[in-house]
């Protein structure tokens, strides 16, 4: 699905999910998680996600267990922009035939992210569903579930002009953009660990980060590139600007600059920066831009 389609369905989903809006929701509709109040002082967050087309590379490299890893690491990044520590994950898989061997390796790298996090993996649903997945493919995805108490919610609304945005390098691609990382790949080939790499928890950068300074916007590059993630954060009529010359690119996105455009590459990709924090002037770290 291009992100052009994608836009025009969350576009008409938001209708439908803000109709169901109780008092307790916190928030507005397109953030990176969910938040719902329990009670005065704490929030429930919730974000569900999946590997995506990552998993036919995956499947046929024999990093399945990466993509399992992919999955837990990108639904607690999601929960985590909100301040929130995980506290459970819940896991589904499919494909047209289960193959028991694939579904541990997926598990397994899933249930690895999970105990560096302190996150429970407390378990999911395994569907066989001949003719609507082809045969030999799969599909993974999962919904992770934190806590924050309410005075100590990052939601971007006390971000300024002049802030700092501070950038955490990715491992590569992590699991975004892979509909058109296969089209290069039918072209061109390329071999690099990078390229599948599982996406990074960022959940220990960001506890020391709020540890010595005023964290006031967290984004996980997804898809949509660094722009385009961060704009889902900050506050109305503020933007950042990026210096695009300020980190040093991992080797896959040199192989995919040879087959796409500048423009393009942004827009889709993270580009070696996997996670970004809005924060006050002067904080030290990988600055990557500012907020105008």
């Amino acid at each position: 699905m291009s992100l052009t389609t994608a836009e025009a369905i969350v576009e008409r989903l938001k209708k439908a999910v803000e109709s169901t809006r109780t008092k307790a929701v916190v928030g507005s509709f397109g953030a990176f998680a969910g938040v719902f109040a329990l009670d005065e002082q704490r929030l429930l967050v919730a974000s569900t996600d999946g590997v995506g087309s990552k998993l036919v590379l995956a499947r046929r490299a024999g990093t399945l267990r990466w993509a399992g890893a992919d999955l837990a690491a990108h639904c607690i990044n999601d929960v985590l922009t909100t301040g929130a520590e995980p506290l459970f994950l819940l896991d589904y898989v499919a494909a047209a035939r289960i193959d028991p061997e694939q579904v541990a390796e997926l598990v397994e790298g899933a249930a690895e992210v999970c105990r560096d996090a302190g996150c429970a993996l407390i378990g999911g649903e395994t569907a066989e569903l001949p003719g609507i997945y082809r045969n030999e493919e799969l599909d993974f995805a999962g919904t992770c579930v934190g806590l924050v108490d309410r005075r100590e919610l990052i939601d971007g609304s006390r971000v300024e002009p002049g802030d700092l945005v501070l950038g955490f390098p990715s491992a590569g691609v992590h699991c975004n953009g892979f509909s058109l990382v296969r089209r290069v790949l039918e072209g061109e080939d390329y071999t690099g660990d990078d390229l599948l790499a599982p996406t990074r928890l960022y959940l220990d950068e960001v506890r020391k980060l709020r540890e010595r300074t005023d964290v006031r916007a967290l984004a996980h590059v997804t898809g949509g590139g660094i722009l385009g993630n961060l704009s889902r954060v900050l506050p109305p009529g503020l933007h950042a600007e990026i210096d695009w010359d300020a980190w040093e690119r991992p080797a896959v996105f040199e192989w995919l600059a040879r087959h796409v455009g500048e423009e393009e590459l942004r827009r889709v990709f993270n580009l070696g920066i996997g996670y970004c924090a809005v924060v006050p002037a002067g904080t030290g770290g990988l600055a990557v831009g500012r907020i105008v």
